[in-house]
């Protein structure tokens, strides 16, 4: 059940979430770096 949560939320971040693999990290706003993390959490979780 918390997997596919997890899955479900990855497929709704890559469609709406800005990609942000591509910028420097340590030129990121404050909200960037938050988003990046979040994303980043939702992806270790959905993999598990």
């Amino acid at each position: 059940m918390k997997k596919s949560i997890f899955r479900l939320l990855n497929k709704i971040n890559k469609a709406v979430l800005p990609k942000l693999s591509d910028k420097d990290p340590t030129k990121l706003t404050k909200l960037q770096k938050g988003i990046l993390a979040y994303r980043y959490f939702v992806l270790t979780n959905s993999l598990d």
